[in-house]
């Protein structure tokens, strides 16, 4: 008990360290109420001590008035109580620009705005995102903007790029890239951390030394030499970048993604079936059913909304649901279950595929790893607005057209269909990073 006192004692008194820029103000503090006190002593006619006897007869040596009389107490004790409490606000307001100033210093000028969208985000649904690549953090982007309680489930089966490089050279290592790219969308300094993270070294010919590699990749793979494993390098890294959310692997257990193709053939590796010509007939993990990661389960169990995608749906969103405890969780879900469809197809992922087509391997992966009752899916997100005409020009050459908003199928599947215009007004056809996250914030507010 005594070690404890002496421990607030001793951190109280840290305050008064010089250099700090707070004790004056904190002097500031007692001076403004011991005014507000003798306001009010003042008004309600309260003599706390032998200084009124003195006042009193100064008083009614220059003004003719008893202390006590109304016409002097009053305006004299409201003049008194507001310019303590004008002391006590300005000792408050100096405090706190002397901390902020050191810990957010570009919001200075609009402290009590940064306040306040810092507690209105606090106070926001909490949203849980899963998907992988770039469609996710696009999201991400978005949605920061309406709360920090995001969870960004990330999926693990990247074998392309720095992150195919990294798994190779040091054994297994969980794959970087993807939460790479969902942390930097979270950060708070994301332009600058956005530059330096996604700063890739200049190939060259092998994969040996920094070719190739991304500043991000090369940070993680350290920081999980240093945390002891991969997923407390996530959150060590997420508290250096002061993220506005959470992100978390789907599994920490190394796994790659099987492809079953329609001629009966089987792909490895997420890179060879996604650039493979032959159609996807369904995918699995290997080895299968690993274990999900504890605080993901936790995010899906206390969500206000779970959404899926966008991204690519064989690669990005549908590994999710071939981890059984997280295929369950989602299942058990009473929050509202959102898709958000893809503006285009994807060549090699799902040429062809209606919007149908997209919640019917959703449903049917989920179903094979967890049962056959199982829905993962109440709600798609399609965009209603058609892409410009060059834009659609340019995507057709590579084989990919708007995906078929087949609406009867969906309302036979039970699924409730969102309209919105969700699509970005650059040249480049993807979702707008507001405007989707606005739709879904909207349905949180809906309720189910």
């Amino acid at each position: 008990m005594l070690n404890d006192t002496r421990q607030v004692i001793t951190s109280w008194l840290k305050w008064l360290r010089p250099g700090l820029g707070v004790k004056r103000w904190l002097l500031l503090l007692p001076l403004g109420l011991f005014a507000v006190v003798t306001g009010v002593a003042l008004i309600v006619g309260v003599r706390v001590t032998d200084i009124f006897d003195f006042v009193a007869t100064q008083v009614a040596d220059r003004v003719q008035l008893e202390i006590g009389d109304p016409r002097f107490s009053i305006p004299v004790g409201l003049t008194a109580i507001l310019v303590g409490l004008a002391v006590i606000m300005s000792a408050l307001i100096a405090v706190n620009r002397s901390i902020v100033s050191v810990v957010a210093p570009k919001d200075m000028g609009h402290l009590a705005d940064f306040i306040g969208k810092k507690r209105s985000l606090a106070n926001g649904p909490r949203i849980v995102v899963l998907g992988g690549g770039t469609g996710l953090s696009t999201l991400l982007r978005g949605l920061k903007q309406y709360s920090s309680n995001l969870t960004a489930i990330v999926t693990t089966t990247d074998d392309g790029g720095s992150s195919g490089q990294l798994q190779r050279q040091l054994g297994g290592m969980i794959p970087p890239g993807d939460i790479r790219n969902c942390l930097v969308a979270l950060a708070d300094e994301e332009p600058i951390m956005q530059e330096l993270f996604q700063y890739r070294f200049a190939t060259r010919t092998g994969e040996d030394g920094l070719s190739g590699h991304s500043v991000g990749n090369l940070f993680l793979a350290a920081m999980a030499s240093v945390a002891g494993d991969f997923e407390a390098a996530v959150q060590a890294t997420s508290k250096i970048l002061r993220i506005s959310g959470t992100v978390v692997p789907s599994t920490v257990e190394p796994v790659s993604l099987v492809g079953h193709m329609v001629d009966g053939s089987e792909l490895t590796g997420e890179t060879r079936i996604a650039s493979s010509p032959i159609a996807i007939k369904s995918i699995s993990l290997c080895p299968e059913a690993p274990r999900a990661v504890v605080r993901a389960l936790e995010a899906v169990r206390t969500a206000d909304i779970i959404v899926l995608g966008p991204g690519s749906l064989y690669t990005s969103v549908i590994p999710h649901l071939l981890i059984p405890e997280l295929a369950r969780a989602i299942a058990a879900s009473d929050a509202p279950r959102c898709y958000v469809c893809n503006i285009m197809t994807q060549p090699g992922e799902t040429d062809g595929y209606t919007a149908s087509q997209h919640i019917t391997a959703l449903q049917g992966h989920a179903r094979q790893c967890i049962g056959k009752d199982a829905k993962v899916v109440d709600t798609i997100i399609v965009n209603d607005v058609l892409p410009g005409k060059s834009a659609l020009g340019k995507y057709k050459e590579t084989g990919a057209v708007p995906v078929d908003v087949d609406f009867g199928p969906l309302r036979q599947l039970g699924i409730e269909i969102i309209r919105a215009n969700v699509i970005s007004d650059t040249g480049i056809i993807r979702h707008d990073p507001a405007r989707l996250a606005r739709t879904i914030v909207e349905l949180t507010q809906r309720g189910r």
